[in-house]
């Protein structure tokens, strides 16, 4: 073989990976578009019980033909505090389950035409034509699932004619031969490398068609091809391992709990190895009809393993998950000097999942972690007012300024990364929410500086050594009690989409207001009268404007939270039209 030929070859098997890859992620994200908000509703709604997480893990996955889909939403839902780290791990060992159904498409539709009967890709994009061009969002996104489907069974057909036909290459067969031939040193050596070829690739679904393909072809024997099916399962832990690298402890643990699950599942199967490949092989003798529908003996092997693989270890480790959850909170233990002031994004990280749906949910937990960070940066303030010196106020003062541009930078980054989901393809639903989410994390931004502005004030009258008396104190206390309340509302409303409590946040406004009335009145007829001098009028009517003008951001994100829910109930009713 020349240099040429080599370099044509790889050119063409990259070209045929990328069509596979790309018709995964095209039918995946039109499912996940498809489903919309109820895979999040589907997870979150997961009660205690190890068999509702299982099956809704198995159910997403098997959905949306992604298992990496899947376990980023858990490591999120988790570091939300959504899903518990139990139900975090029921999920995952679903998930596992529900990924299984990629080698049933492929084995069944794909290798070797299905034996003339199902090899149906210019079917299946005809058939998404009428999807494709529907009115409705979620029938399009379901012709895009279709025709996604359609290109993965191409992009199959194309990783097969790619694929050099190794019976030319005899020494590369016997170098196989020979590395297959060292017994359970041969079986650990093919599980490292199909963990380190699915962690590199990032794709399951990808390695997965490989491993059908070389057993199709009788490149490797059913005992490697397990091999390299258990370190698949391992090397696609990786993504949820990046995926939690900036999130705190929870969503870490949650993407350990991914690893640890799956290392203990290979390390059972390793256990019964042997007995576990007669007894399949003998089931696939018993039923030469299933073998002939599936493309031949060995994918029909391979699909079975995988099935039995991940449904028996699941089955079996489902009995362990709190001991499972005791062993991760152990190998992530409690970091009591991570910094809470440092500037990190928790949930947005560069590689989220695509589909706008997931995107929009990793914002929303963001902005929950924004409007977290701003009640926090409130309760610095009466520190201000009764800091016993100098350095006791610098270093709260300190403190407001590094949360003040911790708010500037969140705002940015959610900002960006809402306009990158913005300018996809995205339903009306989406954009809606988008438009709401701009219009929150301005205001959450825009309470960080009037916050910051009450502090400089507080600053520039112990500068000027001024001093109120404890009336004009308990005045300012008391109104920065009404906006704490109103900050408590607002926060309730964001991790409550579905019942935003507008009522409560108006009251709260009104009363910010008619205080502020209130001391109005007061203070201008204290300047007549001479109680106090005009800088002391000055600071104490400085302050509680900023508080009122506070109060405006505080209802505004209210507003906006409640404009989302609208705009979704409108957009729902339209569609059932």
């Amino acid at each position: 073989m020349t240099t040429n030929d080599i370099i044509f070859m790889v050119l063409n098997l990259a070209g045929a990976l990328a069509v596979f890859l790309f018709a995964m992620k095209l039918m995946s994200e039109g499912l996940q578009k498809f489903a919309g908000s109820k895979l999040r509703h589907i997870l979150t709604k997961i009660t205690g019980k190890p068999l509702s997480g299982i099956l809704s893990g198995a159910a997403v996955t098997a959905a949306i033909q992604s298992s990496s889909a899947t376990t980023v939403m858990v490591v999120g839902f988790t570091e939300a505090g959504l899903l518990s780290l139990s139900g975090a791990i029921a999920v995952v060992m679903g998930a596992n389950i529900g990924t299984t159904i990629t080698a049933w498409i492929i084995s069944l539709f794909g290798l070797g035409g299905g034996s003339g009967l199902f090899s149906l890709p210019l079917l299946l994009a005809a058939i998404s034509l009428f999807f494709i061009f529907s009115k409705k969002s979620s029938l399009q996104s379901l012709g895009q699932s279709i025709i996604g489907l359609a290109l993965l069974l191409i992009g199959m057909g194309f990783l097969q004619s790619s694929f050099p036909n190794l019976t030319d290459y005899p020494e590369f067969l016997h170098s196989l031969s020979l590395w297959s031939g060292w017994g359970y040193a041969s079986i650990l050596i093919f599980v490292l490398i199909g963990t380190i070829i699915t962690g590199v690739i990032q794709a399951s679904a990808a390695m997965t068609a490989i491993i059908l393909l070389m057993g199709y072809n009788g490149w490797i024997g059913f005992d490697m091809a397990m091999a390299l099916i258990m370190g698949q399962n391992i090397g696609t832990t990786m993504t949820a391992q990046i995926a939690a690298m900036t999130t705190g402890k929870t969503g870490k643990r949650a993407a350990r709990a991914h690893l640890v699950f799956n290392v203990a599942g290979v390390i059972l199967c390793l256990i019964v190895f042997y007995p576990l490949l007669h007894l399949i092989e003998n089931m696939t003798a018993a039923m030469p009809f299933f073998s002939q529908i599936m493309g031949g003996i060995m994918p029909a092997q391979i699909t079975l393993f995988h099935t039995l693989f991940n449904v028996g270890t699941t089955l079996i480790l489902a009995f362990f998950i709190p001991q499972l959850a005791r062993l991760v909170e152990w190998l992530v233990p409690e970091n009591k000097e991570e910094g809470e002031e440092e500037f990190r994004l928790t949930y947005i990280e560069p590689n989220m999942i695509s589909t706008a749906e997931l995107n929009l949910q990793s914002a929303k937990n963001e902005i929950e972690e924004f409007s977290k960070r701003v009640l926090r940066m409130y309760t610095f303030l009466p520190g201000l007012r009764t800091a016993k010196d100098d350095e006791e106020f610098d270093a709260i003062m300190e403190r407001i300024i590094k949360y003040e541009g911790i708010t500037d930078r969140m705002e940015m980054e959610i900002a960006n990364f809402l306009t990158k989901v913005g300018s996809g393809d995205i339903s009306a639903h989406a954009s809606k929410r988008i438009t709401s989410m701009m219009r929150i994390i301005d205001n959450l931004e825009s309470i960080g500086d009037a916050i910051y502005q009450i502090a400089m004030t507080r600053k520039n009258k112990r500068e000027d050594a001024v001093h109120f008396d404890q009336g004009l104190n308990d005045n300012l206390q008391h109104m920065s009690d009404l906006v704490q309340h109103a900050l408590d509302v607002m926060d309730a409303n964001l991790h409550d989409y579905d019942h935003v409590n507008l009522d409560e946040a108006y009251a709260a406004e009104r009363d910010i207001n008619a205080y502020r009335d209130v001391l109005r009145t007061r203070h201008l007829d204290a300047l007549k009268l001479g109680v106090y001098n005009f800088g002391i009028g000055n600071a104490y009517s400085s302050l509680y404007a900023l508080y009122e003008k506070l109060g405006d951001y505080v209802i505004n994100v209210s507003e906006a939270i409640d404009n989302s829910v609208k705009a979704a109930e409108t957009l729902g009713t339209d569609n059932n039209k």
